[in-house]
């Protein structure tokens, strides 16, 4: 164990519904009410047609990996004892893309378009992050 705490998300008026969402086990993102455009991370403007009408949605949180490298070093000294860490960007079945971490899986399992689902990790009573695993574990175990 490194001692050091990983460092925390900075939440800010404009992302804390995000982050409160997600220490409900929600995943919520932002969608731009007037192109349609989904947003993340989370903006005070739509970055495709820079409207400040953007409203929250739930989403499903199945989706499938799209891209991904594992960290075998620390980006920071808290994730030591987190290594190998595995960063993705994941595509969710209503189309927005995510980076995230993958969890419950061995980093050489791991494939492009593997079939993931939303899990949330409690970090404090003030802090969880949104991470994805494996949608159907069993079938990465027999792989």
């Amino acid at each position: 164990m490194s001692g050091v705490q990983a460092p925390r998300p900075r939440v800010t008026d404009v992302s804390r519904p995000y982050w409160e969402a997600a220490r409900a086990h929600r995943l919520e993102l932002q969608r731009c009410d007037d192109c349609g455009e989904w947003i993340f991370y989370p903006r005070q403007v739509c970055s495709e047609c820079l409207s400040p009408a953007l409203s929250w949605h739930p989403m499903s949180g199945r989706g499938s990996v799209y891209s991904y490298t594992v960290l075998h070093s620390p980006p920071h000294p808290g994730f030591i004892d987190q290594l190998p860490l595995i960063v993705a960007i994941v595509e969710l079945e209503e189309g927005p893309h995510l980076t995230t971490n993958l969890t419950g899986i061995d980093p050489a399992a791991v494939t492009i378009g593997l079939p993931v689902t939303v899990c949330f990790d409690d970090l404090d009573e003030q802090t969880t992050l949104v991470k994805f695993q494996p949608a159907d574990p069993a079938a990465i175990a027999a792989t």
